[in-house]
């Protein structure tokens, strides 16, 4: 901008959108599309208002959206500047190859891979060296005997629809049809078409505080207002959840980052919010299949199947790199999200889908996720024996969350880097202001014996700590 507004904002008055959300969604676009260049300097909110002839409010609240979306910086004592992300233009005015989010967007990503010694316990990946090889070769093989087809169900293939929603029946006690499910590519895939069919600039859109950061930025691409709702040891609060909110994305089994399992009372509790306010809720299900010591509580999709879209995924029971999804909602949304994939051409290749069927229905899935539940046990139990009870949220999923105090979190995972392992914490899980301070410790890739090792060092840097 260098000063002053190089590309064209329109406010309408007139429109019932948000001037700030019409605000918001202009400048987002333009850094997108690279009319606004990484590391140029913005007006300030002062000299924006008056050049628009808005309140600065306006201008502020559009500027606080797009800092906590990451799309711009401040330097302190220079300005706000629009962040340096890979997909705008360069300094030179060059439009970029493609159009890319914030590379936060992929914290996980090849990028960062360990190094060779490196003991990785950082969560979202699964152990994906415990399949059946002979089960997946054999999968590949007879899904490569199918012929390519000409047409692309947006709903995905009907065999694969039925197997699916067999599989929940089974192993979430869910009672469903396949008119009810929906193959995607994953939950980003998934939740991206939900707020599709079901987002309208400046809608509000629910998100967990602390809680998982693609579904931040999946709503906040899709036009919604972003609103943290708070977290406790035991899930979401309902209590205090915003009456204008259109969706609220929530993890009940297992929250993500602090481990909380949501109680039936407080399901009850949610599900009515969500009647009397007519809001959907967006239910991800990610790491269902993997309980300890506990029966799993009915699905909020089963308390009320109008109110409530199930997102489920195979990337933490079989592998991410598989890429199949489910998306379980009311037929009448599924075929508005159906129109929306054919005109988006938004599709899961179908021989991955087949051999998905083929595991399915041999049986070889429910064998995996068997031996998958043992050996994450064992794992589990070794963390809790090594760090007791200050391991929480360790009933189910592949990750617990271990509070600590806020200054001591950074220091920890340093030294804990330098002897060779590798943390996460929940600072980088906020919105905003950090409530919950701590480490995310994740077993699902690592080995027993190297997470043995881990938790280890953990213990020895928690007791020099609290030397």
């Amino acid at each position: 901008m260098r000063g002053s507004v190089d590309l064209p904002l329109a406010l309408d008055r007139a429109a019932p959108v948000p001037l700030a959300v019409q605000l918001t969604g202009q400048l987002r676009e333009g850094v997108r599309t690279g009319m606004l260049r990484s590391g140029e300097r913005l007006p300030s909110s002062r000299a924006l208002a008056r050049l628009l002839g808005v309140s600065r409010t306006v201008v502020t609240e559009a500027f606080q959206q797009l800092y906590a979306e990451g799309w711009l910086e401040g330097h302190h004592g220079s300005g706000t500047y629009v962040a340096h992300l890979s997909g705008s233009a360069d300094r030179d005015g060059a439009p970029a190859a493609r159009r890319e989010p914030p590379a936060e967007l992929d914290p996980w990503g090849d990028a960062e891979r360990p190094p060779a010694g490196v003991i990785d316990l950082r969560p979202g990946r699964p152990w994906v060296l415990g399949y059946d090889e002979g089960a997946w070769r054999r999968a590949w093989r007879l899904a490569g005997l199918r012929a390519p087809a000409a047409y692309v169900d947006p709903y995905g293939h009907p065999r694969l629809r039925a197997l699916l929603a067999g599989h929940l029946r089974r192993a979430r006690a869910i009672p469903v049809g396949p008119e009810n499910v929906m193959v995607t590519r994953g939950t980003g895939n998934g939740l991206d078409l939900v707020a599709a069919a079901l987002l309208r600039p400046g809608d509000g859109a629910g998100v967990e505080e602390p809680g998982y950061r693609t579904a931040r930025h999946v709503l906040a691409a899709r036009g919604g207002r972003v609103t943290p709702c708070p977290v406790d040891e035991q899930g979401v609060v309902v209590d205090g959840l915003p009456e204008d909110l259109c969706v609220l994305y929530t993890t009940p089994a297992h929250q993500y980052p602090l481990g909380g399992r949501l109680p039936i009372a407080r399901r009850e509790r949610l599900l009515a919010w969500a009647r009397r306010t007519g809001a959907t809720v967006l239910e991800d299900d990610y790491d269902g299949e993997f309980r300890y010591d506990v029966a799993p509580l009915p699905a909020l999709y089963g308390l009320d199947p109008e109110r409530v879209v199930l997102l489920g995924t195979l990337s933490k029971s079989l592998a991410p790199d598989v890429g199949i999804g489910w998306l379980v909602a009311a037929p009448a949304l599924l075929r508005k999200i159906a129109a929306i994939r054919r005109v988006l051409g938004d599709r899961t290749p179908g021989p991955v889908q087949e051999a998905v069927s083929i595991l399915l229905e041999r049986g070889d899935l429910d064998r995996h996720l068997r031996r998958m539940r043992l050996e994450y046990a064992r794992r589990r139990a070794a963390i809790v024996d090594s760090l007791g009870s200050r391991a929480r949220g360790d009933s189910a999923g592949l990750h617990v969350f271990l509070g600590l105090p806020a200054e001591t979190v950074g220091p920890l995972v340093a030294e804990a880097a330098a002897r060779g392992v590798l943390l996460d914490t929940t600072e980088r899980h906020h919105h905003g202001p950090v409530a919950a301070h701590g480490l995310v410790i994740g077993y699902g890739s690592a080995s027993l014996a190297d997470v043995r090792k881990a938790c280890e060092i953990i213990r020895d840097l928690l007791g020099e700590t609290s030397g």
